[in-house]
């Protein structure tokens, strides 16, 4: 005979099977981190030490534009800069943020991918950065003829004024490749 379950037991079986979880996601850490619906956002605002209150993408992680890219200009495209400086790209639809956190949009990159961009200028997250941490704020570097300074963005969607040169000088990291 097939017994059934009270809805309690019920109740109780499924809680402790959805805080077993799946061992190594690091989305949900971000969400909370972050706020209740930051997976929803493209960008959302978390306030980090030596910068400030400053824009992060789904995973925390701080979101910088260059000094020498602005009303959706690309420069930052040859694989070695967009391998050390990610492109903070959109499958589909319009980016979302907070309200305050600048006017965002999309621009195209060369390759076609949807990149976003606060204000005009293209956001990227950098490659030595975990979730929480801003060390390429001030960061300089050359590629392909082009030298940059990256800046981490506000909360208000603009170059972020003053903070730590956490990141240093580089030229052309991926030289070799």
């Amino acid at each position: 005979m097939l017994k059934l379950m009270t809805p309690a037991a019920a109740l109780a079986a499924a809680l402790a099977l959805a805080s077993c979880g799946g061992g190594g996601s690091s989305s949900a850490g971000a969400s909370s981190a972050a706020g209740s619906d930051a997976s929803s956002k493209t960008v959302s605002v978390r306030q980090l030490s030596g910068v400030g209150s400053v824009l992060v993408d789904q995973s925390g992680k701080a979101l910088y534009s260059s000094d020498v890219e602005a009303s959706g200009k690309i420069v930052c495209s040859s694989g070695a800069c967009a391998a050390f400086w990610k492109p903070l790209t959109l499958d589909g639809g319009k980016p979302s943020g907070p309200a305050g956190a600048g006017k965002l949009g999309v621009v195209k990159r060369p390759d076609g991918s949807k990149q976003v961009t606060a204000n005009g200028k293209p956001l990227y997250t950098f490659s030595e950065d975990s979730p929480g941490k801003a060390t390429g704020n001030n960061f300089t570097d050359d590629f392909d003829g082009h030298h940059f300074t990256w800046t981490v963005i506000s909360s208000a969607g603009t170059p972020a004024s003053g903070g730590s040169k956490s990141g240093g000088s580089t030229t052309n990291p991926y030289s070799g490749y």
